[in-house]
């Protein structure tokens, strides 16, 4: 619990009903100040269970209530105490079931409420936050959304056409167990909750499985992780769910707060400048503010001061609970204590370990670099080439490339990055370079500050139908350790739209664009940059079989011979944003 030098005792009520517009049931645990008045609310909606979310397990409640405000956990519909079906992301917009609005409107008809509610959490509770812009709910004032997407299928189950595999299955298997005796045929509540439970015991066993999508026990009892394997393509599906169809409804203000190394750091950055730019009033567009910090996902980032393998200093430690304190001061309080007058981005960089402010985001001053993949030998790593990276585009003519073999059934492990399993963070990488492609520069002879979006522009080819290319970003310190900066995926047959995907001519160079998202880091004098690529990183993402078709139900696949040219024709590059 985190504890408050706050000016009033906190009373808990447990399990209080709130009614939805269809009759639904959803319960709550709510926090007040222990004082007859009227007070702004707080409020998260999470599945994650209200007595252990990411805002009870760190004692938000009580924070906050003896801060002057009422503070309600609510679990969503189907989820623990709450009545009704579960189905993610549904029901919290502006469809036909709007729970987010309803729960609002509720808290500012109690009786110890003033009118003014904000919201709070993170992940699906920052999820539960966002969906509830399209509807507009009149109470709401401002929010606070931790580490969550903007586009369920560009970032929750799907990365460049790729499966988020490790996240998405864990999740899947974890929340069908919760309730598995819930949704279990009647008579049968202990084998199912049995058999679920042994499920998430061996999660590393089903990560190997082929089919992704027949995934017991989760598809015998619920039929969202079907349909998520069923939409491998952006479709409408997938519309009903995005944030930012809805940006240009925004009427409050909003925090957006995220990470470098978080799963959903490209859904923070994209609602921050769809809000800042498209919010339906003049004073919701001005009063968007974005944090990025060096953190992973992690309900109280802002405490944190290591990711990782590496400790970022107590400078990375901003105050999770008194940061957001602030900000609910002054839009729910009127406190006036400067938030309205910070300017709006604010940045943790990254290799210098400190915060730093801009206008906007991407910050004025970028120049887009490109670093070429090279001829040569760096002598620096224990990769498959040991290329070199260079700014000087070749002048190589003919047909130049680095090849190798890609196999679905022997893929390229996962160490590190923006996901949710233990090994996630910046790690170091040399134990994953020897079967991947690598370009390192000279060593640097004065600091390379690199900060705003990262893309790779590869000029490849496959003797497959489809393949995936996997583009890293590293840190090579004196030492040789290749700390891990940024990275992305993009399945090939996705070249040109999630849309309507096109298979590969086998054979035949084409440009591929691989989206890195986005970093803040300063590149050390005496240090070198990398860049790495390879065509799977498993289990974080799901291995590609390479024949064209929806992987989620394939069980082999065809081993892929994968060219990356750097020609003179076919420059291979990294375009770097250097400040």
């Amino acid at each position: 619990m985190t504890s408050s030098d706050g000016e009033y005792d906190v009373i808990v009520e447990r399990n209080v009903e709130v009614p939805m517009r269809d009759g639904t049931v959803l319960r709550a645990d709510i926090w007040r100040p222990d004082v007859d008045g009227e007070f702004p609310v707080l409020i998260e909606r999470t599945p994650y269970d209200k007595t252990s979310s990411s805002e009870s397990s760190l004692g938000a409640g009580e924070y906050y209530a003896s801060e002057g405000y009422v503070t309600i956990i609510q679990d969503v519909r189907g989820r623990f105490a709450s009545d009704g079906e579960f189905y993610p992301f549904r029901d919290d917009g502006d469809g036909d079931r709007q729970d987010g609005y309803d729960t609002v409107e509720w808290a500012a008809e109690q009786q110890w409420s003033n009118g003014k509610i904000g919201t709070i959490g993170g992940s699906y509770s920052g999820s539960t936050q966002y969906r509830m812009l399209s509807a507009q709910p009149p109470h709401l004032v401002a929010q606070f959304a931790r580490q969550s997407a903007s586009d369920y299928y560009r970032e929750w189950v799907y990365r460049g056409g790729a499966i988020e595999h490790g996240f998405n299955l864990k999740w899947a298997l974890v929340h069908t167990a919760s309730h598995a005796r819930r949704l279990a045929p009647a008579g049968s509540e202990d084998r199912v909750e049995k058999s679920a439970s042994q499920a998430v015991a061996e999660y590393k066993m089903w990560l190997e499985n082929a089919p992704v999508a027949a995934l017991a026990p989760v598809v015998d009892l619920q039929d969202w992780f079907k349909d998520w394997m069923d939409h491998p393509n952006d479709d409408d599906f997938w519309h009903e769910f995005s944030i930012v169809r809805a940006h240009d409804r925004v009427n409050v203000p909003v925090h957006h707060f995220g990470s470098w190394y978080d799963c959903f750091l490209r859904g923070t950055l994209e609602n921050y400048t769809g809000m800042r730019d498209r919010a339906a009033t003049p004073g919701a567009r001005a009063a968007q503010r974005l944090t990025i910090g060096p953190w992973v996902h992690n309900p109280g980032p802002g405490d944190l001061r290591e990711a990782g393998a590496v400790d970022f200093g107590e400078q990375a430690q901003i105050g999770w609970f008194t940061t957001r304190l602030r900000w609910f001061d002054h839009w729910l309080k009127g406190v006036d204590n400067g938030v309205d007058a910070d300017r709006p981005v604010k940045l943790f960089a990254m290799g210098i370990n400190r915060w730093r402010e801009f206008d906007e985001w991407p910050p004025a001053g970028i120049t887009y670099t490109p670093f070429y993949l090279s001829e040569g030998i760096s002598g620096s790593a224990g990769s498959l080439n040991d290329g070199v990276l260079a700014t000087d585009k070749p002048d190589l003519r003919g047909e130049v490339f680095d090849e190798y073999d890609s196999d679905p059934e022997n893929p390229v492990r996962s160490f590190g990055g923006g996901h949710l399993g233990d090994d996630n963070g910046p790690q170091d990488q040399r134990g994953c370079e020897n079967r991947v492609l690598t370009y390192t520069t000279a060593v640097l002879e004065q600091p390379l500050d690199v900060t705003g979006p990262v893309r790779a522009v590869l000029h490849a080819s496959s003797s497959a139908v489809d393949t995936d290319w996997v583009v890293r970003i590293t840190d090579v310190w004196a030492d040789g350790t290749s700390m891990l900066v940024c990275d992305g995926i993009l399945r090939a047959r996705f070249k040109d739209s999630f849309e309507e995907p096109i298979s590969l001519v086998p054979g035949i160079p084409v440009e591929f664009e691989v989206d890195l998202w986005a970093t803040s880091h300063v590149f050390q004098k005496g240090h070198r940059l990398r860049v790495t690529v390879a065509s799977s990183s498993f289990p974080r993402w799901d291995r590609n079989w390479q024949t064209g078709r929806n992987n989620a139900y394939e069980t082999s696949g065809t081993v892929a011979r994968n060219r990356i040219f750097r020609d003179a024709t076919r420059p291979s590059h990294v375009l770097l944003p250097v400040l």
